[in-house]
C-alpha cells in the first residue's frame, strides 16, 4: 500500500523552473506564491516584516524571500540553481530558480531538465525581448512539457487587455518555429497580487485561472513514456541469507514506460531473453511497476546481467548504438579538447566517449545556426556527433527524457563538463 502513496506523491510532485530577465518580478513572483499560499514559516515572515519596515516600506517586500541567495551571489559563492520546496493541499512543488542572464545558460539548462513546467516572465511595458527568446528556446529545446507565459507588471500598464494581447502575439509568432506542446498566458501583478494566488478584480476580461491554480490542476501523469519500458540496472542484488539463498535481483529504477511480472523481456545489450519471475520492494512483491518507481526483479533465467544493462520489453527495444549525435551544452569553464576523451554517463551506464565532430553551434540571441567554429565553450549549445567505446541503449530525447539523455565528465578532473539531450 505504501508504494502505492509513495506513487502518488510522485504524481503530485510538480517541478518547475522560473526564467526572466533581470527586473521582470521574478523574486516578487516566487515571493508572492509563498507568502499567499501560506508557505513561509512564521519566524521567517517576522524577519521579512521587520527587514521591510526598516527600509521604509509600506507593505511586505516579497523579493526579500528570495534574496538571500543573491547577496551570497554577490559575495561570490557559487549558487548554481536555488531550489525552493512548497506544499498546497493539492500539491507538491519545487522551484528551480535560475539566474537569467546569458552567461548563466548552463544553469538555466541544469534547473530545467528535470521541471514539468516553466514559467516565463515578460515585462508587461517590454514585451517580448531577447531574453525571453532565448528561455523559450531552452525550455523547447529541453522538452518541457508545459509553458506558462505570466505577462507581469500589469498594474504598469492600467490592466490592459490590449497591452496584454500585444505580448500573446509577439510570442506566438516567434514561438511558432519551436516545439512546445502546451503554452498558456497568464496576465498578473506580481507586487499586488493579480492573478498570482487568488483571481484579480482588476481584470475582469480574463477568463482564465489565476497561476497557483493553474500550477495545482495541470496533468502532468502524461509527461512519463508510459509506452517504452526501460530498466536501466543499478545493481545484483545477492543477499546470501537463510531467507533468500538463492535470491538474485536486479535493482534499478523504472526510467519509463510500465514492466509486469510475467512479460518477455530482453536483457540489452546481450540479447538474452527471459520472463520477468518477480517485482519486488522493500514492502512486498508487486504485480507491475512503472516510472519513477525504484524496484528489484527477478527474471526466470540464470543470466549474466550487470550494472549498466537494460532490460526492456522484446517487442519494444531501444536503439544500441555506438554513433550518437547529441544536442550537447558545455558546461565548464575550460572550452572542449578537440578528440579529447571523456566518460559518458548513460542512465546506469558508464563508457568511454570521444566527440567526433561538431556539427553547429546555436547563437543562443538570434536562434541562427552557426557552422565552421568547432570550439566548445562554457554556455555553448551545439550539435556534435560523439562515438562511444561501446554501444549504449538509447531513445531519442524527445521520446524519453531519462533514456535520452546524457553527461560528459572530465576523466582528469572528474568534473561534469556537458550536459546533452539524443537527436
Amino acid at each position: 500500500m505504501s508504494n502505492k502513496l509513495n506513487m502518488l506523491d510522485n504524481n503530485q510532485l510538480l517541478r518547475f523552473t522560473t526564467a526572466g530577465s533581470v527586473d521582470d518580478g521574478k523574486s516578487t513572483l516566487i515571493g508572492r506564491l509563498l507568502y499567499d499560499s501560506k508557505s513561509i514559516f512564521e519566524d521567517q515572515l517576522q524577519a521579512i516584516e521587520n527587514t521591510s519596515k526598516k527600509k521604509g516600506h509600506e507593505g511586505v517586500d516579497l523579493a526579500l524571500f528570495t534574496d538571500g541567495l543573491r547577496d551570497e551571489r554577490e559575495q561570490g559563492i557559487t549558487i548554481d540553481v536555488a531550489y525552493r520546496y512548497f506544499t498546497t493541499p493539492k500539491r507538491k512543488f519545487i522551484i528551480a530558480d535560475t539566474p537569467g542572464h546569458i552567461q548563466y545558460t548552463r544553469n538555466m539548462v541544469t534547473g530545467a531538465s528535470t521541471a514539468n513546467a516553466a514559467i516565463i516572465l515578460v515585462d508587461a511595458r517590454h514585451g517580448v525581448i531577447e531574453q525571453t527568446k532565448r528561455h523559450s528556446f531552452i525550455a523547447s529545446l529541453l522538452q518541457i512539457p508545459h509553458v506558462i507565459v505570466c505577462i507581469n507588471k500589469m498594474d504598469l500598464v492600467d490592466y490592459s487587455e490590449e497591452a496584454y494581447n500585444k505580448v500573446i502575439n509577439q510570442f506566438e509568432e516567434f514561438s511558432s518555429k519551436m516545439l512546445v506542446k502546451d503554452v498558456r498566458f497568464i496576465p498578473i501583478s506580481a507586487l499586488n497580487g493579480d492573478n498570482v494566488v487568488n483571481r484579480s478584480t482588476k481584470m475582469d476580461w480574463y477568463q482564465g485561472a489565476p497561476l497557483l491554480h493553474t500550477l495545482e490542476t495541470i496533468h502532468i501523469s502524461s509527461d512519463i513514456n508510459k509506452v517504452d519500458a526501460r530498466f536501466p540496472v543499478q545493481t545484483v542484488l545477492r543477499p546470501q541469507n537463510d531467507t533468500h539463498r538463492d535470491y538474485r535481483g536486479y535493482a534499478g529504477r523504472v526510467a519509463s514506460g510500465i514492466l509486469r511480472k510475467g512479460d518477455e523481456v530482453t536483457v540489452m545489450p546481450s540479447g538474452f531473453t527471459s520472463k520477468i519471475k518477480s517485482i519486488d520492494t522493500l514492502d512486498g512483491e508487486l504485480d507491475e511497476a512503472y516510472a519513477p518507481m525504484s524496484v528489484s526483479i527477478t527474471l526466470e533465467d540464470d543470466i549474466d546481467i550487470s550494472r549498466g544493462d537494460m532490460i526492456v520489453r522484446s517487442n519494444n527495444k531501444p536503439e544500441a548504438i555506438q554513433d550518437l549525435e547529441v544536442m550537447l551544452c558545455w558546461l565548464h569553464n575550460d572550452a572542449a579538447k578537440p578528440r579529447a576523451k571523456y566518460t559518458i554517463k548513460h542512465t546506469s551506464n558508464e563508457q568511454k566517449a570521444m566527440i567526433k565532430e561538431v556539427v553547429y553551434k546555436f547563437n543562443i540571441n538570434t536562434l541562427d545556426r552557426i557552422t565552421g567554429d568547432t570550439e566548445l565553450k562554457m554556455n555553448d549549445i551545439s550539435k556534435v556527433k560523439i562515438r562511444t567505446t561501446k554501444p549504449l541503449m538509447v531513445d531519442s530525447y524527445r521520446e524519453n527524457r531519462t533514456t535520452g539523455s546524457i553527461i560528459l565528465v572530465d576523466d582528469a578532473t572528474n568534473e561534469t563538463v556537458a550536459a546533452g539531450m539524443i537527436v
